[in-house]
């Protein structure tokens, strides 16, 4: 008897995770969060529950409530750390802070979480099928980042902060070199250079434009200036 309830058990569930994927699959949001709630409490510790948990996650993100998505990522993580779609999971995390970077003059938070979280997939699930496409964000989040810290660089100039300015094209350089926006911080540093009368850093910084971007107009902005000056 004891079998039959089993299956019986089991069929339920079966047919009622379907009919939430169905409900989610027609964009039915409110349905399905509701079926996945009910199976979350009446069969706790299935796969099914699991995957159900995952799933309220996934619609809190597609209503983009990002921060609700993030908190039930989160659970899901600490819970069952070792559950077969957890790399599913930790991608999920990172895209919702990677889709709330909107502009690179806005706060860095979303930034450096993308960062982390992408990174972790990375590290943790090397053969993830998700662990390319986190590769592909992560340059994308970088090249986020080095904007940022031009235009705080290119504002810095404009009020005579040069410093200010130089330290953070260095940091384009150093921790962005792979950044579209490399040549033009070398560039800045030879307008910086010029200005506080350090000429010989500006010519070997144009120097190093001249090796390695030489089809760069920010190579023909930095020969003007040094043949000018």
């Amino acid at each position: 008897k004891s079998d039959t309830n089993k299956n019986d058990i089991n069929l339920n569930l079966q047919n009622m995770y379907s009919e939430a994927m169905v409900e989610l699959n027609k964009g039915n949001y409110e349905e399905a969060q509701n079926i996945f709630t009910e199976i979350k409490l009446k069969f706790p510790l299935t796969n099914e529950s699991i995957q159900s948990q995952i799933m309220i996650g996934f619609i809190e993100y597609s209503n983009l409530n990002y921060d609700t998505a993030i908190l039930q990522f989160d659970r899901v993580i600490k819970k069952y750390p070792s559950h077969k779609n957890i790399d599913y999971v930790y991608y999920m995390k990172a895209i919702c802070y990677f889709e709330q970077i909107s502009h690179e003059e806005l706060d860095s938070y979303n930034n450096v979480q993308a960062l982390e979280n992408f990174n972790q997939i990375i590290t943790r699930f090397p053969n993830s099928e998700y662990s390319k496409d986190a590769k592909l964000k992560i340059i994308l989040v970088n090249e986020n980042i080095a904007a940022k810290h031009m235009v705080i660089g290119r504002f810095y100039m404009k009020t005579n902060k040069h410093i200010a300015a130089m330290n953070r094209f260095k940091k384009v350089i150093k921790e962005h070199s792979e950044s579209k926006f490399t040549p033009e911080a070398l560039f800045r540093l030879v307008e910086i250079y010029f200005k506080i009368g350090m000429e010989e850093e500006a010519k070997k910084t144009a120097a190093v434009i001249a090796y390695n971007y030489p089809d760069s107009k920010w190579y023909k902005y930095s020969y003007d200036l040094v043949t000018e000056k």
